[in-house]
């Protein structure tokens, strides 16, 4: 591909603005017509495949027609596909955009329904507890205001009072997470490179409106959709078109609309933990130019001397940084793994040490099973790697064997690598938390301890070793911005899979009825940070347990036990005298199926669904003896667990 296809987005002939890092495939228009012919989950499955295939203009209105004939003939869902509710308040005409919210949704595992507040509507339908937005019940409110209204404002602060004024209206009235757009800088400027001088002018007044929205947005826990950024770095041309603004009020040019529900939606996915955790990364000609294992150290090109080797270079400074926020890095390569390790160690030119990739693979073996392998290892899903590999054979036998990798199209010049990956969104954050900068650290921990397991056979031994002290204490304001994360991305050791946003935990801290418990573990090889979260919610003599979820880092560690231990004395504190478990099954959690049966728990029912409910009466409960000490000090709970620590 040339340099065309590596733009961030690029108008094709037919001016759909399209993603080029998306793979074409060539059988796409038969396999669309298919669909009609497919129970509900083979078309869902067909579907979301279809969409995260390059689409020209033609592709993408069939698919959004089939998608929405599709779910009206399963009754509204489809398996496979989580429903998702985004409301659009907006100033300006958005009657296009809500089929980019459903394609980028499909794309994640969506069934996006959109709601659209009347033209210029949106103070009204938000104050008015009868309105159909209050209907709808949104999970997302996307607040887009045009230019010419916000700059009707006159004094930036006005807009920025209304702003907040409309954020916490949403929160308090809907309790949903909100997405606010900046504003398109479409208006012309007055005094050109000076224009911030002319603070009258609208384009100024723009500007400083979007300077102030960063930081009252991150203040206020609203989620930043920077379009004003988009624009200039894709040129406004490819958002905005004044003639068909005067035409019909359509701020977002219609070409734009799969780029713009990708933005959106990529927000809304990393606030539910569908964000991509982890870079698998191939070496010869992805990390450097040239073959190790033929070129030797001195062979291969990378560093100073060329602008092939600088940009090698650049790439993996782009992957380093990725790594210190918090995403985890591997490598898949078919080599012999001494010669692949190599440049690591010794190359001077190198960016990335050994140390800094968490699962090390280097062998002959296909692709796939390596990933596979690596995903295992480092208890991730599948669907949380992407891979990034020169060789198009091998993407397309990755794409092939596993769909839920990602898998993006890496041009042929390796300087457009990392605008490639960056531009495809797979690692869009929310906010970082200090233990996404440590995450890197947390799984070189957690191979040194995988390394001494290997070599023990008694795992009472190996479990007393670790010199694990687990402590457990109530949410606060401190964790807040970890648990709501946790409690969002959280898919395999999850009984409920129940999403909740920061103002909903805030909720639930503040309620002297519900207990919270956010857990973390430390052992002799550092800290695993907060790897459970529990909710349990009372009423009566029961407490039901509204969330339970770890991190399966810790599995195998009798860190359940412990947690239900210090659940059931914080419970019994409130006066509940049975603990009430439900586990809901969802695609990824099959894993905890069965965890209460395995506690005590008595089961009480089951839906035809496989939702069960089980009951743990609390009178006579003894906590099981635990291989670590248990420290509820900020809980407030006398206790006598360090008593059963075994030795």
């Amino acid at each position: 591909m040339g340099a065309e296809s590596t733009t961030h987005w690029a108008k094709g002939d037919d001016a759909q603005v399209q993603a080029n890092w998306l793979p074409i495939r060539d059988d796409w228009q038969q396999n669309l017509q298919s669909i009609k012919d497919l129970d509900a989950a083979a078309a869902s499955a067909l579907l979301r495949d279809l969409a995260t295939m390059r689409l020209d203009f033609g592709q993408f209105t069939k698919l959004d027609r089939a998608l929405q004939r599709t779910l009206a003939a399963h009754g509204g869902k489809l398996p496979g596909l989580e429903p998702v509710k985004v409301a659009i308040l907006a100033s300006a005409t958005t009657s296009h955009l809500p089929s980019g919210l459903r394609i980028a949704g499909l794309r994640r595992g969506f069934a996006v329904e959109v709601y659209e507040a009347d033209y210029g509507m949106y103070l009204q339908e938000l104050m008015d507890s009868s309105s159909g937005l209050d209907a709808f019940r949104p999970q997302t409110v996307l607040i887009a205001l045009d230019a010419r209204h916000v700059a009707a404002l006159g004094q930036p602060e006005n807009a920025l009072q209304m702003f907040r004024s409309l954020w916490r209206q949403a929160k308090a009235n809907l309790g949903c997470q909100v997405i606010q757009q900046t504003v398109m800088p479409v208006l012309p400027e007055l005094m050109g490179n000076n224009e911030p001088r002319l603070e009258r002018s609208p384009a100024a007044i723009v500007a400083r409106v979007n300077e102030l929205l960063r930081p009252a947005s991150a203040e206020e826990g609203v989620d930043l959709l920077a379009i004003d950024r988009f624009t200039a770095a894709e040129g406004l041309a490819t958002w905005h078109d004044p003639a068909i603004w005067h035409r019909s009020k359509h701020e977002v040019h219609p070409s734009a609309t799969e780029a713009y529900g990708e933005q959106v939606i990529r927000l809304i996915a990393a606030s539910r933990g569908r964000s991509s955790k982890c870079l698998v990364l191939d070496l010869d000609n992805t990390l450097w130019g040239g073959v190790i294992g033929d070129d030797g150290l001195e062979g291969i090109v990378l560093g100073q001397g060329s602008g092939t080797g600088e940009a090698y270079v650049e790439f993996q400074r782009y992957a380093k940084a990725l790594s210190e926020r918090g995403i985890i890095l591997a490598v898949c390569s078919k080599n012999d793994e001494k010669n692949a390790v190599e440049p690591f160690e010794k190359h001077p030119e190198m960016v990335l040490k050994r140390q800094d990739i968490a699962c090390f693979v280097a062998n002959w073996t296909d692709k796939a099973s390596n990933l596979r392998h690596i995903a295992k290892s480092l208890n991730i899903g599948l669907d949380s790697l992407v891979f990034a590999d020169d060789n198009a054979v091998e993407r397309a036998l990755v794409r092939r064997e596993l769909p839920m990798v990602a898998v993006p199209e890496l041009p042929e010049d390796p300087a457009l690598y990392a605008p490639t990956i960056a531009a495809a969104g797979y690692f869009e954050g929310i906010q970082i938390t200090e233990e996404d900068r440590l995450r890197s650290q947390l799984y070189q921990a957690n191979a040194e301890r995988e390394r001494l397991q290997e070599n023990v056979t008694d795992m009472a031994s190996y479990l007393a070793s670790l010199q694990m002290v687990l402590t457990a204490r109530p949410f606060d304001s401190v964790g807040l911005a970890r648990v709501t994360q946790l409690i969002n991305k959280t898919n395999q050791f999850n009984l409920t899979t129940v999403r909740m946003t920061e103002a909903q935990v805030q909720a639930a801290m503040s309620d002297p009825r519900t207990v919270t418990l956010q857990v973390r573990l430390t052992d002799r090889f550092g800290d695993n940070g907060i790897i459970a979260i529990l909710i349990a919610r009372t009423e009566g003599s029961d407490a039901t347990i509204d969330t339970w979820l770890m991190s399966c880092r810790v599995l195998g560690r009798q860190v359940e036990e412990a947690c239900l231990g210090v659940l059931v004395e914080a419970c019994r504190s409130l006066g509940a005298q049975r603990l009430v478990g439900l586990y809901r099954p969802t695609e990824k959690n099959g894993m905890v199926r069965e965890m209460y049966r395995t506690l005590g728990f008595t089961l009480l029912e089951e839906t035809p669904e496989g939702t069960t409910r089980w009951a743990l009466e609390l009178d006579g409960f003894v906590p099981a003896a635990v291989p670590m000490r248990i420290d509820t000090t900020g809980n407030k709970i006398e206790m006598e667990q360090e008593r059963q620590v075994v030795s």
